[in-house]
């Protein structure tokens, strides 16, 4: 399987994205710029963390104008898995691919630590190697990670169950404790955990690695050729 691991201006967790596939997980991976117009070849979209474009304006609000955004949403309408984190997360909102918006944490402070997340929904492209209800422990570090929604959108993410992980300790003030949502097809992902920075022992956690199996997995499955 092959991952694009696109790159904005301002990123700086692309290349722990990319090691996270790369060497961890051992899965093919490229570099792709904001600037590209197409992601053929690539089974995988991801979005890294970062600062893309300074976070001027607003979070995501001028990444999602960049030309590779458009090839994003192609590759999502194909169903492609298309995972966003953090700031990847921001820019999916902005771009629409995701309901709802960010605000800034409550407590108007950078949080930066390892907190439990809940698996929400196992039955996903990205969750289906963890256990219903399974807590885990992944890194966060955002400024603007308070996920809110209007209460009709909020219903719809739990009638539909798109609502993937929660916080077991809210960080940021998200309402309903939303860590991550995917989109009502299932292949567009946006978490503001790191699941990256938790795919080794030497980072503290390996609980971040079985998201990346997951998709693969997934991948492999709808791939296989019956002889």
């Amino acid at each position: 399987m092959k991952f694009a691991c696109l790159v904005f201006p301002g990123s700086n967790c692309d290349t722990d994205m990319f090691h996270a596939i790369q060497d961890a997980l051992g899965e093919e991976a490229a570099y792709v710029r904001h600037d590209a117009d197409s992601l053929d070849g690539f089974d995988g979209i991801l979005l890294p963390g970062g600062f893309s474009y300074g976070d001027y304006l607003r979070t995501g609000a001028i990444a999602r104008f960049s030309p590779v955004m458009q090839a994003v949403a192609r590759a999502a309408e194909e169903g492609k898995p298309v995972l966003g984190v953090c700031n990847g997360f921001q820019i999916l909102l902005e771009a629409g691919l995701l309901p709802g918006a960010m605000l800034r944490n409550a407590g108007l402070k950078f949080v930066c630590k390892t907190v439990p997340l809940v698996v929400e929904n196992a039955a996903t492209m990205f969750t289906s190697l963890y256990e219903q209800g399974e807590t885990i422990r992944i890194p966060v570090a955002h400024g603007e990670g308070n996920y809110t929604c209007d209460a009709e959108t909020l219903e719809k993410l739990k009638e539909n169950r798109q609502i993937v992980f929660t916080y077991g300790e809210n960080p940021n003030g998200s309402i309903a404790n939303i860590a991550g949502i995917m989109n009502e097809q299932g292949n567009v992902l946006g978490m503001m955990p790191h699941p990256e920075r938790a795919v080794e022992a030497l980072l503290g956690s390996t609980d971040g690695l079985k998201l990346f199996k997951s998709i693969v997995k997934n991948w492999r499955e709808s791939h296989a050729v019956i002889a």
